[in-house]
């Protein structure tokens, strides 16, 4: 049976695998920092909600309320989203949008937003098959070059 609910220091290793497996990359000590701003909190601004299924971490989802960033009022981000790929056609990642929303709504904003790689077309289809469109903002960026 499934269940979404606040990660816990024990969640922190399974975290970082299923990412590992996900991503191929290992990137433990970025878990450990993620964990320490967002995990064990009570609040609705802040998120880092598990998916477990007979206790074991198949999803997770990370977001806060931002307020005033980029001129909009306070709005939930959604900075990160995994499931494990055996669990994608399960409603897992829907289960977890739908508690992440639910807290954003709780902390009383009336918009979410996440930002995504272009080319990221899973992501991009399960977050537009969630209700989610492009909004008003326009990302720029440009490579340092050391000078």
């Amino acid at each position: 049976m499934l269940h979404i609910r606040p990660a816990a220091p024990d969640d922190l290793p399974c975290v970082i695998a299923l990412d590992r497996e996900v991503t191929g990359q290992e990137k433990s000590e970025y878990w450990r920092d993620v964990y320490a701003r967002f995990g064990g909190r009570s609040d609705d601004r802040r998120s880092f909600l598990v998916a477990a299924i007979d206790g074991r971490v198949e999803g997770f989802v990370i977001g806060e309320v931002r307020a005033w960033e980029f001129g909009a009022p306070p709005c939930g981000w959604i900075f990160a989203i995994q499931v494990r790929p055996c669990c994608r056609q399960g409603g897992v990642g829907t289960k977890l949008f739908e508690a992440v929303r639910d807290r954003f709504r709780a902390a009383g904003v009336d918009r979410l937003r996440t930002m995504l790689a272009r080319d990221n077309t899973l992501i991009l289809s399960f977050f537009r098959s969630q209700g989610m469109m492009a909004g008003p903002f326009v990302e720029l960026e440009m490579e340092l070059d050391g000078q």
